[in-house]
């Protein structure tokens, strides 16, 4: 009974306000594309969306999925020997020569900025050994990321197989997974790159294919497609006043001004709010806690100007016991916020306990940190 104690929780609610978010007119936006979405980047939240979850082909928007699982692999810096299927790839090439050797790394910038066909090829057999081997990779990739409506049957999506398909929803999925990766985003928002030509004395230069990173100041990245087919699909990224967004399009006739659309709206209809400050907590006032407990992270969350007022945020703490009178008998983690947005659970962040010590004890607090959090229930969202 005196360990189940321990486990009991002494709750306490508090409200949180959030202010200085400036005024913004409501806004909305008119696409050409058959689906579309506009996603934040570190929430998630969909901002706008057109018939997202439709299953459509996706063009070569599917290297997207190839190069986040060349940067995975680790092995940008090895050297590919480019096959003769590679070569003979239909469609748009960077045209490799049969036999060459190139840094994975360079072809992984011709598949991103010149979508070429014969890159993706390349690309698979090395790091899944046959193209077979690398679809595998890739529709397990996407079964990890949660992309529920997604199915890969080649690394360039050309239409070569009725089963390959995608959604707006899954392919903003995916890029909000790539754009964690510091690689992957370099890579995606570079302009021009130069790789070794093997048979030339002059280097090949690759210039992106995506517009709007000439055409639009906050782009920051993305990938482009067509097929007869899938018609014109595009995958953006772009920032502006810390508010990262994604755009998708799929069988979109004017995907340039779509996405500029769908950005414009965003940007001047939504805000980055602080929702939970990183550091002290200092509503909790229990004499155990004053002073004493914190978070790691904060959590800011998109809003409008009229959903400002709607976040609570309810404090869940171990109940102290007699034990912890020493103040190693405390544990790391002592609690959670569990934040709610329009009365919906949200986010739950840990809360951990300030030891004199803790600093000493990182490598320890970091091993048992899981076990911890299993302990008490308190469970972090991606």
């Amino acid at each position: 009974m005196k360990k189940m104690k321990k486990l009991l929780f002494l709750p306490l609610i508090a409200v949180l306000l959030i202010g200085m978010i400036p005024q913004q007119a409501k806004a909305s936006v008119s696409v050409s594309a058959h689906s579309a979405i506009l996603m934040e980047q570190s929430t998630g939240r969909i901002l706008f969306e057109k018939d997202a979850h439709t299953r459509k082909r996706i063009a070569s928007i599917t290297k997207i999925m190839t190069a986040i699982l060349a940067i995975e692999s680790g092995k940008m810096d090895e050297m590919v020997k480019v096959s003769e299927k590679a070569v003979r790839a239909e469609g748009s090439s960077v045209y490799l020569q049969p036999g060459e050797k190139i840094k994975l790394e360079d072809l992984v910038y011709g598949l991103m900025l010149r979508s070429g066909n014969d890159t993706a090829v390349a690309i698979a057999e090395h790091i899944g050994g046959s193209l077979d081997g690398f679809v595998f990779l890739m529709n397990q990739k996407a079964e990890e990321i949660g992309m529920a409506n997604t199915h890969f049957a080649n690394p360039h999506g050309l239409d070569d197989h009725e089963n390959h398909y995608s959604t707006a929803f899954d392919m903003a999925l995916l890029t909000r997974y790539a754009m964690k990766n510091k690689e992957y985003a370099k890579i995606s928002g570079t302009k021009v790159h130069t790789a070794p030509n093997p048979n030339e004395s002059w280097d090949r230069k690759w210039t992106n294919k995506n517009r709007l990173l000439k055409e639009y100041e906050y782009c920051t990245g993305g990938k482009t497609g067509f097929t007869k087919r899938a018609k014109r699909t595009l995958v953006t990224t772009a920032t502006r006043d810390k508010l990262n967004l994604i755009a998708v399009t799929l069988n979109g006739p004017d995907d340039w001004n779509d996405h500029i659309q769908m950005y414009e709206m965003g940007f001047k209809t939504y805000s980055l709010a602080e929702v939970l400050p990183k550091g002290v907590i200092k509503v909790i006032k229990n004499k155990v806690y004053k002073k004493k407990v914190f978070t790691e992270t904060g959590f800011d969350y998109p809003v409008t100007n009229k959903e400002k007022d709607l976040f609570h945020i309810e404090y869940k703490m171990i109940k102290p016991n007699k034990d912890w009178e020493t103040e190693e008998n405390i544990p790391d983690i002592v609690g959670k916020a569990k934040i709610y947005f329009d009365n919906r659970p949200l986010k739950t962040v840990p809360i951990y306990y300030k030891k004199a010590n803790s600093e000493s004890k990182q490598s320890y607090f970091e091993m048992f940190r899981n076990l911890f959090t299993g302990i008490i229930g308190v469970k972090t969202d991606d």
